[in-house]
């Protein structure tokens, strides 16, 4: 199968680089387009998290693709620069690979609960987009069974979940505890209010800053008080920890802004990618500030076990997508066999006797008899008695036989 792949991730390039290559919602619906028109593309899916930007293309039969030179073209950056941090794969290492992300595998934070929203929101992009089709879209519904199943059949030991998670059990470790420690949150997406709900799960007072707030539309998360983020800095002044994660191009904190306060929070958490909180904020010697990378993994081994399950589970959805995909490959044979058949019938003069003497039973009989006959007459070889016997099973079923 021409399918392929191309990822700049967190295993092979640094943060620095990633934010480079890191997209918001609008920027992929404006990319994908684009790639998408040139020669040789049948479809693509781009996946655009913190810690991966991953460009998936299935191509016509025999068109050498790159996906990296496609999306560098698309993007404006330079594929010779990111060539040596990139990833690449193909065929079936491909499908493998994309089930092993959906699945957390591939995560910084292994089983994260991110991970599987981000890659059925960007087969979602893609379908607005009108550039997945039949291959890729399949791939990736299969892809979203098969890290469902992962999170319902296997059971983890003790590992966070996600970037919030981690980032709080940091500020734990930071602080010894953050039983009444004053904590605020900028951004109210997916993870900023996964972050203010498990710092206040934690035993922080949390705040959280809001652009706007829409009474039944806006959701912050119990327990939890409001702030406008214009005046975010007014926020700050005094807290114990501060965490950022919106998908702002800009960042939401400077460091001017945090040296101007008097008591400015002692621990910064940057969950964003692109980076929220300006580097040269870190330098302050009043701070320390996190970034994705440093929160790390917290996954020390303890699930081996449950890795090996999940393989398992991942090795039998891309047995089903390749069963699928064989299947897909057959239809033009298929049709050229049903074409075939017809015009040995017409050919038999049993055919036209019975078809003048308006006989229709006969005439099934001898259409089915001839196509069974030349059918099976090619596959003398495959053909066994136990497969045959699968194969009227199949047959049977809702025939009431």
């Amino acid at each position: 199968m021409n399918l392929t792949m191309t990822g700049i991730d967190f295993a092979h390039a640094p943060l620095q680089q990633r934010e480079r290559v890191s997209f918001v919602r609008g920027q992929v619906q404006a990319l994908l387009p684009q790639i998408a028109a040139r020669p040789g593309v049948s479809g693509c899916v781009l996946l655009a998290t913190c810690n991966r930007t991953e460009l998936y293309v299935h191509g016509a039969d025999g068109v050498p693709l790159d996906p990296l030179a496609l999306l560098a073209r698309a993007a404006g950056f330079s594929v010779d620069e990111f060539r040596p941090m990139s990833v690449a794969c193909a065929g079936a290492a491909c499908v493998q690979h994309l089930m092993a992300v959906a699945a957390g595998l591939e995560s910084q934070i292994f089983g994260d609960d991110q991970i599987l929203t981000q890659v059925r929101d960007a087969l979602t992009l893609a379908r607005e987009a009108q550039t997945a089709d039949s291959v890729l879209d399949t791939l990736f519904r299969r892809a979203v069974t098969a890290g469902k199943r992962v999170r319902t059949e296997v059971k983890l030991t003790g590992v966070p979940a996600s970037a919030a998670e981690v980032a709080a059990r940091r500020a734990r470790d930071f602080f010894g505890s953050l039983e009444g420690k004053r904590a605020v949150v900028i951004g109210n997406g997916a993870m900023g209010r996964l972050a203010a709900a498990t710092l206040r799960d934690a035993g922080c007072a949390v705040t959280v800053t809001l652009r706007s707030y829409h009474h039944g539309e806006t959701i912050v998360p119990a327990g939890c008080d409001t702030f406008p983020y214009d005046r975010r800095c007014e926020a700050l002044e005094g807290a114990d920890l501060a965490v950022s994660a919106t998908t702002s191009p800009h960042y939401t904190l400077l460091a001017r802004q945090l040296a101007a306060l008097q008591n400015p929070p002692r621990l910064l958490l940057d969950l964003a990618m692109p980076r929220d909180i300006e580097p040269a904020a870190g330098g302050d010697a009043r701070v320390t500030l996190y970034n994705l990378d440093d929160l790390g993994d917290l996954d020390d081994g303890r699930n081996a076990a449950a890795r090996q399950a999940a393989v398992r589970i991942l090795d039998e959805e891309q047995a089903e997508f390749d069963k699928w995909y064989r299947y897909r490959q057959a239809l033009p044979v298929i049709a050229a066999v049903k074409d075939t058949a017809l015009d040995r019938l017409h050919f038999d003069h049993a055919y036209g006797d019975l078809y003048r003497d308006g006989d229709i039973d006969g005439l099934l009989e001898l259409a089915v008899g001839k196509t069974v006959d030349l059918l099976l007459g090619g596959m003398k070889d495959v053909v066994d008695a136990d497969r045959l016997a699968a194969c009227l099973t199949h047959m049977r079923k809702g025939s009431g036989r």
